[in-house]
């Protein structure tokens, strides 16, 4: 392969993980703490408009991440990198929490919301809708920081294959 194929394909690797893994820091740390603060959701007076904004963008932020896992694990096929079979398996960790949450979690979490007539805080505490929602809840949570944690494990894993004098498996 050509020095310039094998710099866009690394260039690809490193943008395609640093739009996920930003795009993951940007919704946890700025998003969903800003749609829910009391700034926000005194001035709408509902958090179900917050709650719809931050559904909305995790959507989006699944699909981004799909993408990019998938573009991810192409460069590393082509380059042959030290570690591949290392960042395939993270990246295709990544690539499956990331599919939990978009085709399993976040779907139940909606029909929990509309059984709960749009507003799950207002609905009883004894409501199964609730009661499933505030379930899956943390669940997420803890799959979007599986993902983030798996990106970061694959930034080291690149770091360390930039020191290393033999790139390639030949």
């Amino acid at each position: 392969m050509s020095s310039p194929a094998r710099v866009a394909l690394r260039a690809f690797r490193l943008l395609s993980l640093s739009v996920w893994l930003g795009s993951l820091v940007f919704f946890a740390f700025v998003l969903a703490p800003v749609a829910f603060s009391p700034m926000v959701t005194d001035q709408v007076h509902n958090l179900v408009v917050s709650g719809s904004i931050v559904g909305a963008a995790l959507r989006a932020l699944h699909w981004i991440g799909l993408a990019c896992g998938v573009i991810f694990a192409v460069c590393v096929l082509q380059l042959r990198r030290r570690w591949m079979g290392v960042q395939l398996g993270v990246v295709a960790a990544m690539l499956a929490l990331t599919a939990l949450s978009q085709f399993w979690i976040i779907p139940r979490m909606d029909r929990d919301r509309v059984q709960a007539g749009g507003d799950i805080d207002a609905a009883s505490i004894d409501s199964p809708a609730r009661q499933d929602f505030e379930r899956l809840h943390p669940l997420s949570e803890k799959v979007e920081g599986g993902v983030l944690l798996g990106g970061l494990a694959l930034v080291f894993f690149m770091a360390s294959e930039a020191g290393s004098r033999t790139h390639t498996i030949e």
